[in-house]
């Protein structure tokens, strides 16, 4: 298997990246095409302690590299030798089999769907990040793609996050839940009311398993396998958690640094402690998946680190070899609205 890495996108690049990519490809035991300026990519390698390019590693060179300021909608016009645009070339033109890149949300998301395209009859592609729950973990999707969606988008994403769930998370029938503001169906906006009426009607023909309305509360204590919102809602569901995830690890730090009897106390608690963390740590997750693209994609943090990237690598694996693109290929039908 061949993974592209843009070297060049991110806050660290390209050293953390290079970095990143050669821890990665030991581990995960693949081919790397590193796209970005030869000279720059070369130090980093030098950086890392490797003199010569490893085995199973080529350089693609660029010139050019999307920079967080670019207008999404025309960088690739504007731009057309950037580390991230020649990736998602190569990607689209079979020499790779998934991308990875910690460069602008934007511009890749934008440069996937021009460029490697969507799958047919796919309306909108969907950012899918895994979140931790109480019971384990739990597909969010969308989380910022798509900020104003129709009933449409969100229908195909109760699709897209339930293969997800089924071929990369190994869930055996994903339980899907609409996040609303209550569990009734009179509940939430039009959006949500004509969403589960066509949701229950997908659940009724045995196309999906749907639990109907959930509140952010219980979704988070494991309620769903799949938490289907608009992008707007997803981004703010998922930045609470990061949030408050914070806010009780600073809480906590301090209470245990009170007195030498709390001081003790932290010593017996803190592999819990170090769990708790992990689970709500970008690096230790990776990336996130662009489901609806006709390949793999992942999007890694803007601020990624060697760990994040090669953790965003394991899930370009996974994904790639899910068949998950083929899934929604074969039910693209099923996720049709026809309108009265």
């Amino acid at each position: 298997m061949k993974l592209i890495i843009d070297a060049m996108g991110g806050d660290n690049a390209p050293l953390e990246i290079v970095k990143g990519a050669l821890s990665g490809q030991k581990r995960w035991g693949v081919d790397v095409t590193l796209t970005g300026d030869t000279t720059a990519i070369l130090q980093a390698l030098e950086a890392c302690g490797e003199k010569t390019l490893p085995q199973g590693m080529e350089i693609v060179h660029t010139t050019e590299t999307v920079e967080m300021c670019d207008d999404p909608a025309t960088v690739f016009r504007r731009k057309k030798d950037t580390s991230m645009g020649v990736g998602l070339t190569m990607l689209r033109d079979g020499r790779a089999d998934a991308m990875v890149s910690a460069g602008s949300t934007g511009a890749l998301l934008t440069g996937a769907t021009l460029i490697v395209k969507r799958i047919r009859g796919i309306r909108r592609a969907a950012m899918a990040p895994v979140i931790p729950t109480t019971t384990g973990q739990a597909v969010l999707i969308d989380c910022g793609a798509n900020a104003e969606c129709p009933p449409e988008y969100l229908v195909q994403f109760a699709y897209l996050g339930s293969y997800y769930a089924h071929r990369v998370l190994g869930v055996e029938r994903p339980r899907v839940g609409l996040l609303n503001i209550g569990a009734e169906d009179s509940k939430g906006t039009d959006l949500q009311k004509e969403t589960l009426r066509w949701l229950r009607e997908a659940h009724t023909a045995e196309h999906l398993n749907f639990i109907g309305n959930i509140e952010a509360k219980e979704a988070i204590k494991g309620g769903c396998d799949v938490i289907v919102c608009d992008g707007f809602s997803g981004n703010v569901l998922l930045k609470t958690m990061e949030g408050v995830g914070s806010f009780a690890g600073s809480a906590l730090k301090a209470m245990f640094k009170k007195n030498l009897l709390t001081k003790l106390a932290a010593l017996c608690v803190m592999p819990g402690l170090n769990a708790f963390k992990a689970k709500l740590d970008p690096n230790k997750v990776g990336g996130t998946a662009f489901i609806g693209i006709s390949r793999p994609v992942i999007k890694a943090h803007g601020s990624s680190n060697a760990e994040a990237i090669e953790n965003a690598m394991g899930q370009a694996v996974q994904v790639a070899r899910s068949g998950i693109i083929r899934d929604i290929e074969e039910n693209v039908a099923l996720m049709k609205v026809e309108r009265e």
